[in-house]
């Protein structure tokens, strides 16, 4: 074999995916079509927001490198719903997307196992048994592995949309990766058309800001990865505006020449993130629609102009965006455009990401079918994670709902599919309160360390934050405030821990995080058991394991349609077939009377 390993893509979910197989000692060859867009923020220059924030720091808990390039690249740094509960808190920073995609490439650089490689992948290679063998590229190259992890984004047959402008790329002027596509689809891979798009790009000094409300981050940036205690970096505002009926009536009066309209656009793009065209259509009513004007690094003059995607011409482009409060005079440095390209259905794939088609083939990020540079990476990583693990003998690392959203994230797509771009959301994840972004390093640092990611030296760092946070409370529970502990006391919605210092100056000797993390665990303290006692009960059903080559054929009771759905996914647990759809609760039954009659697999 050449390499043990191949990752195909150098997005963030290519990182990912070959710095964790090669840090755990992998010889790894990184193939990309273009080795200077590596780790490039193709869309929104931010990384973290809502459930996205926790996913990045679940990433840097397990050992991966997101939450490091984002640390040394923010250019403004922002908790989302403060005035929330913490579980629907999140982190989100503005990145310089220069300083990030470099930071990216040097990192890969860095890494001794870690070749990189400039091609096109075009086809697979599988020996007789239907394993993969290793792939074939653009330029006739035959190079052989042992396992692979495909992460194609938006590139895999990709096609860009502007008006009536159409080319085979996968981003503005960026070549589409065409053939292996059609290849995955002669294989009898499940291959549909996805869409997404991404806004125009302006001039900052072009722009009235005014006429723009100022949206300033957080005084103190703060890190995202557990390895640092703070962030030094220089902070730059953002801005908003909104569009007006004058920018709708532009957009009504040419929507029959946008693609998504017009049919040239046949695949689904993501209902949570709506190009402006789309907006107007769907929600008639609404008279403005917000925009966030965000800069793209600190030596560029280009700004973000975050709300209104568009794959309308050129020429409309230009006479809505002149209709918005501040961009009168706004130059167009890029167009918005729209791209479709290959996915794969996830349904295709087990919880450790490797195909149900092809043995020792992972598949990661927007090739599943999902959305965001975040979803992207932590896929990237686990499909890296187990692909290690397939190397290793050993068995793979699944992340459980009530784990880690990573985990909330993977069960969505290799359980129910997906038929738009899948984003994380904290409702998704009903077990949020053991979620949140503060305890991710609580909850994963040990299985990082497990599959060989994580270091000795953050282990002990986590064990000693653990003993620090018991102090903490020992203190509170022998400290008196009017006839109750102040560990009650504590639980008061009134009374936060910033009071207590005053009543208990010892507490002044432990770091501001410690201190806030034993404010959540206590006053959350009552919905966390509530949630854990739910969590017990999820458990007992994922305990009850299925072997993936069951015969649901020779099942008697289940239904036509229940066994038409299970026969897909091939769940490897009840607990996974309940969230199956089509399956019914009387197939449930069926299912656990068979498994408890003998049928039951041992893991």
């Amino acid at each position: 074999m050449d390499y043990d390993a191949i990752v195909v893509g150098g997005g963030h979910a290519g990182i990912e995916a070959g710095l964790a197989l090669s840090r755990i000692g992998f010889s790894t060859l990184l193939i990309t079509q273009n080795l200077d867009t590596i780790g490039k923020l193709s869309c929104n220059p931010a990384i973290g927001g809502l459930s996205k924030g926790n996913l990045v720091r679940e990433v840097d808990a397990l050992g991966g490198e997101m939450a490091h390039l984002i640390d040394h690249s923010m250019i403004q740094y922002r908790i989302l719903n403060r005035r929330r509960g913490p579980a629907v808190q999140a982190p989100r920073a503005q990145a310089d997307k220069f300083t990030y995609a470099r930071l990216a490439k040097e990192t890969l650089e860095a890494e001794h196992n870690l070749a990189l490689f400039m091609d096109t992948v075009v086809d697979i290679l599988l020996d007789d048994h239907n394993r993969l063998v290793g792939v074939v590229t653009d330029r006739r190259h035959t190079i052989t592995c042992k396992v692979m992890v495909l992460t194609t984004g938006t590139f895999m047959e990709g096609r860009i949309f502007i008006g009536e402008y159409d080319a085979s790329n996968g981003r503005l002027d960026e070549p589409a990766a065409i053939g292996l596509g059609s290849a995955l689809r002669r294989k009898g891979f499940p291959v549909g058309r996805m869409k997404t798009g991404t806004p125009a790009r302006v001039r900052r000094s072009s722009l009235d800001f005014d006429t723009m409300e100022v949206q300033d981050g957080e005084e103190h940036m703060m890190p995202f990865s557990f390895d640092y205690n703070s962030v030094d970096r220089p902070a730059l505002p953002c801005y908003i505006t909104w569009t007006n009926e004058n920018t709708h009536q532009i957009i009504r009066q040419n929507i029959h020449r946008s693609p998504l309209y017009g049919g040239k656009i046949v695949g689904k793009g993501p209902r949570y993130c709506p190009s402006i065209e789309d907006k107007v259509v769907r929600f008639p009513d609404r008279d403005r629609h917000q925009i966030f004007v965000e800069p793209e690094g600190v030596g560029t003059e280009e700004m973000y102009l975050n709300g209104i995607s568009s794959s309308l011409p050129e020429d409309v482009q230009h006479a809505f965006i002149h209709s918005i409060a501040g961009l009168e005079h706004a130059q167009i440095m890029r167009p918005a455009y729209a791209v479709e390209y290959d996915f794969i259905d996830p349904q295709a794939l087990f919880p450790s990401l490797e195909s149900k088609l092809v043995e020792n083939l992972f598949i990661a990020g927007q090739t599943n079918g999902t959305s965001g540079y975040e979803e992207a990476a932590c896929q990237g990583l686990m499909a890296g994670i187990n692909a290690a693990q397939k190397l290793k003998g050993e068995k793979p690392l699944v992340l459980s709902r009530n784990e880690a959203y990573t985990g909330v994230l993977i069960d969505d797509l290799v359980t129910m599919g997906t038929q738009e771009p899948y984003r994380m959301f904290t409702s998704r994840a009903e077990y949020r309160l053991n979620l949140r972004h503060d305890s991710c390093d609580q909850r994963l640092t040990a299985k990082g360390f497990a599959v060989g990611l994580q270091k000795q030296e953050n282990l002990e760092r986590l064990q000693e934050k653990l003993a620090k946070m018991d102090a903490v409370k020992d203190l509170l529970r022998a400290r008196r405030l009017q006839e109750k502990s102040a560990l009650q006391a504590l639980r008061m919605p009134d009374l936060t821990m910033s009071d207590l210092v005053a009543y208990i100056p010892e507490l002044k000797a432990y770091e501001e995080p410690i201190l806030y993390q034993v404010e959540l665990d206590v006053k959350y303290e009552g919905y966390i058991n509530r949630q854990d006692r739910q969590v017990s009960r999820f458990e007992k059903l994922e305990s009850l394991l299925i072997d993936e080559n069951l015969n649901y054929d020779a099942i008697d009771g289940l239904s036509a349609e229940g066994k038409e759905k299970l026969k897909k996914v091939r769940p490897l647990s009840v607990g996974q077939a309940t969230r199956i759809n089509g399956v019914r609760n009387g197939d449930i039954a069926v299912l656990i009377v068979h498994l408890d009659r003998g049928g039951r697999h041992d893991r």
